[in-house]
């Protein structure tokens, strides 16, 4: 984790860390069983943290700070868990139309 993540990170999300990082190693274990379906789903998370980072900057730049970004961000790591690692579950349903309505409701 980067400097700072602690005491910039919600709690409701911290309490998730463990499970995020079981996640990462769930990954790696399919990714060496199922390369392809591991790459066709990375390219589309990728894009959607491009996006979510270029609005974050856009957002700092301007000096506001978006509430609905910040939980964005977390459907984003909720995503991953759904997508790579099934069996630790989420607590909430998360998909990728899920992730388009959140987002479609920030430009709002």
């Amino acid at each position: 984790v980067h400097p700072g993540f602690y005491s910039a990170t919600p709690w409701a999300s911290l309490q998730h860390l463990p499970r995020y990082l079981k996640a990462l190693e769930r990954r790696l274990a399919k990714y060496l069983e199922q390369p392809e379906r591991d790459q066709r789903h990375a390219r589309h998370v990728a894009e959607l943290w491009r996006r979510y980072r270029e609005r974050l900057e856009r957002t700092a730049a301007a000096g506001r700070r978006e509430p609905a970004l910040v939980q964005y961000r977390w459907l984003l790591e909720e995503l991953k868990v759904s997508l790579f690692a099934q069996e630790l579950k989420t607590p909430f349903p998360v998909s990728y139309k899920r992730l388009d309505k959140a987002w479609a409701e920030l430009g709002r």
